[in-house]
């Protein structure tokens, strides 16, 4: 989809993969970075590529760090689901669960709940904040 540009979440491609805005917003700010290279596994990947696709990833934090306001991130490249390299990037701040502790805490059905999918214009000013945070590294 990102590809053929029918991909609405798409916010940009760097040299190693793409940046993605999550499609629930429970956190919000939910960011994914897919990597160009179809593989399962990070020690899969060559040296020098895998080098520079962990400091983009880095630096896509550091974005939506700055783009969201967040307190801290959270990390997350599992790929039992969809197994391709992505990492999940989550930003987060104090009180944003009910309980302290990982995302994955969060019932799956209150992460998921269509009332955490952005509305157009939401997606669309998400997607420049981040834009604007990406083109400044």
């Amino acid at each position: 989809m990102i590809k053929n540009g029918t991909n609405p979440y798409f916010v940009k491609e760097l040299e190693t993969g793409y940046v993605v805005i999550g499609d629930h917003q429970y956190f919000k700010g939910y960011t994914l970075f897919l990597c160009k290279q179809h593989k399962t596994e990070l020690h899969f990947l060559d040296e020098p590529f895998r080098t520079k696709f962990l400091s983009e990833m880095a630096d896509v934090a550091k974005a939506v760090y700055n783009a969201f306001g967040a307190e801290k991130m959270n990390y997350e490249c599992l790929g039992n689901g969809e197994t391709h390299l992505h990492w999940h990037l989550f930003p987060r701040k104090s009180g944003d669960m009910s309980i302290k502790g990982p995302v994955w805490w969060l019932p799956k059905d209150e992460m998921y709940d269509d009332k955490n999918r952005p509305s157009k214009e939401e997606l669309e000013e998400m997607k420049e904040k981040l834009l604007n945070e990406l083109n400044k590294l």
